[in-house]
């Protein structure tokens, strides 16, 4: 009997989980054909960019069950081809609790389960958030702030009211799972046990409501032997999680090229391009930062002109080629501020006109740009998947904490071996952006 391949398949509701990992896939795209390929990879792990965070939860719940159908009928093809894969299934979504909880942890339930238990682990060590006492924190100004009394928990779509996890359930399930009924999985058993915490998860059943802390990466190592333990046994997990449990997943070596010399894909010595498309405020710290400090052009997407798409991406797409004439790289900046609309249906019809036109500034920007910084995980998908029109790229790795760097094809038509920092929105503090653009501004001589 063939022992199956273990594979992590992640799940991905915008392309920001891979911020701890690289050479694995992302996909934009789940046929049959391009998740058969995925799972036939050598890498331990893949991506599906859902992009389902910038969707209302009904076509999330579709777009989930779509992947999933396709996911079961691969394994099932790769099971009669002799060459089985056990899958470990993580809906990987934002480490400050914003995104369609319950709604896809119970899509993937009803077409991959039945699972044991599925489990909150929304720790994200390298963005400073960490879970004590079953409640999840930002580390701000070097004080854990519990995430809710941040200007994540005020999110127009995705907004709550606490930071306790087993509370946190209770809101978001409407009463369906009672803040009581979710297990806690505290730090000293964590740091306790192995063989404790790993029959204590084999005495899981019925798609229990796990809570997880972390406060170091070591933390989730323990917790990811012990469920590849009892997964080796027999049980089945959901993991709703951040990006820092792959990591201990995957169990990955240091990245090839480190950090400060990811400039070395940047093509020839052209300027770079930076998208940004995130509205927080940290993201508005960090453009100020990165004006402030280079040469960079800074050029306002104006929202105020969306009736008029044409005319403002011819604007953009000039003041781009003038300053690379100057020897300077650009950054394409949407009017700042979250805007506010009587209901969240506004909202997100506001928001994929805002996409659609970040799309096009892609799809039009020269094609000898070095490099291209997209700022923000909905920017950073659409920029993937529909302005770069990739169908998969693969990871190189992290240009900083949190930010990772692919690259289109050798064969693209437009934009051939182009690195693409994808740069989430609630990630570093306020110089990071200008690090990051440093870095890939250093190009080889």
């Amino acid at each position: 009997m063939t022992v199956p391949t273990v594979k992590i398949v992640a799940i991905d509701d915008d392309p920001t989980g891979s911020q701890t990992v690289h050479g694995c896939l992302l996909l934009t795209r789940w046929d049959v054909r391009t998740l058969t390929r995925a799972l036939k990879d050598d890498s331990p792990l893949f991506f599906v960019l859902s992009n389902t965070r910038g969707m209302d939860a009904d076509r999330a719940a579709t777009v989930t069950r779509d992947i999933c159908v396709n996911l079961r009928l691969a394994l099932a093809d790769l099971e009669a081809a002799g060459a089985p894969v056990q899958p470990v299934i993580l809906s990987r979504s934002d480490s400050t609790l914003r995104g369609h909880y319950p709604v896809e942890t119970d899509v993937i339930a009803a077409e991959l389960g039945p699972f044991d238990a599925h489990f909150l682990v929304p720790a994200f060590f390298e963005g400073g958030r960490i879970t004590r006492g079953g409640t999840h924190y930002l580390i701000v100004d070097e004080q854990p702030v519990p995430v809710h009394e941040t200007e994540f928990a005020r999110d127009s779509v995705f907004g709550f009211s606490t930071a306790f996890l087993p509370d946190y359930v209770e809101e978001k399930t409407g009463g369906r799972i009672p803040a009581g009924a979710v297990e806690h999985f505290g730090l000293d058993d964590l740091r306790g046990d192995q063989d404790r915490l790993t029959a204590r998860l084999l005495n899981l059943a019925g798609n229990a409501c796990c809570a997880v802390d972390a406060e170091q990466q070591s933390d989730l190592d323990a917790f990811a032997a012990a469920v590849l333990a009892a997964t080796a046994q027999g049980k089945r997990f959901l993991f709703r999680s951040a990006a820092s449990l792959l990591t201990s997943l995957a169990a990955l070596p240091p990245q090839p090229v480190a950090p400060a010399d990811m400039g070395q894909f940047t093509r020839s010595v052209r300027p770079g391009v930076v998208l940004m498309g995130s509205h927080v405020g940290k993201s508005t710290r960090q453009l100020e930062h990165l004006t402030g400090n280079t040469d960079i052009a800074a050029l306002e997407v104006d929202l105020g002109r969306l009736e008029a798409p044409d005319a403002l991406i011819a604007d953009l797409i000039a003041g781009v080629e003038a300053a690379a004439a100057e020897g300077r790289g650009a950054v394409l900046y949407t009017s700042r501020g979250e805007h506010r609309f009587p209901s969240k249906a506004e909202r997100l019809v506001f928001g994929e006109q805002v996409s659609d036109l970040l799309v096009r500034i892609v799809q039009s920007l020269p094609p000898d740009i070095g490099f291209l910084i997209s700022k923000g995980g909905i920017t950073s998908n659409d920029t993937l998947s529909k302005g770069l029109a990739l169908t998969t790229a693969r990871v190189l790795g992290q240009v900083r904490a949190g930010c990772s760097v692919v690259r289109c094809p050798a064969d693209h038509p437009r934009f051939p071996d182009l690195p693409v920092v994808i740069f989430p929105g609630n990630v570093g503090g306020d110089e990071s952006l200008t690090e990051v653009y440093r870095i890939m501004s250093t190009a080889p001589q």
